[in-house]
């Protein structure tokens, strides 16, 4: 099978082939430096590996457990000069961060001790057409093929942490 090499959190890994990796792959490398600069990535799943890599000890030391029962997002990335999570969902067919998303999200994460962020990444800007009706207030939106810039869905202030 066709692997993606992606360096994450300064280590080689592969991602299986196909759109929702590559995708997490421009997130991680186009993304993350951009918007969530020297953030370390806590939580990415591989469409075949699912926790491609899980840092339990960070997320709990966050107030973030993890169990089998949760439906984490695609990835998760944490900024410690700002205390800044950032719960991210790469869509390339379903599951943007719409209203109902950003509930269970918040539910799994009650105890987390670090502001949060929602992000809903998209590979191109069609994409983002089929699900804009959908998304939530207050979350951000990345385009890959639109890397410099994001959409902030209403608010006060522009890629910051929302506090319940």
């Amino acid at each position: 099978m066709a692997m993606m090499p992606v360096k994450i959190n300064g280590s080689d890994f592969q991602f299986s082939a196909g759109k929702h990796n590559e995708l997490q792959k421009h997130v991680i490398e186009e993304f993350a430096p951009r918007f969530a600069p020297n953030s370390e990535c806590l939580y990415v799943g591989d469409t075949i590996n699912k926790s491609l890599v899980k840092n339990a000890d960070k997320l709990s030391q966050l107030g973030l457990d993890i169990t089998l029962h949760d439906k984490m997002p695609d990835v998760i990335l944490y900024r410690e000069d700002e205390n800044w999570i950032y719960f991210i969902e790469c869509v390339t067919s379903v599951g943007p961060m719409d209203s109902k998303r950003v509930i269970e999200i918040n539910e799994m994460s009650e105890r987390l001790n670090a502001e949060k962020i929602f992000v809903t990444a998209f590979s191109d800007f069609a994409t983002y057409k089929k699900f804009a009706d959908s998304l939530a207030w207050e979350t951000e939106v990345w385009i890959a093929t639109m890397p410099e810039h994001m959409i902030h869905l209403n608010g006060d202030k522009f890629l910051g942490s929302r506090k319940n």
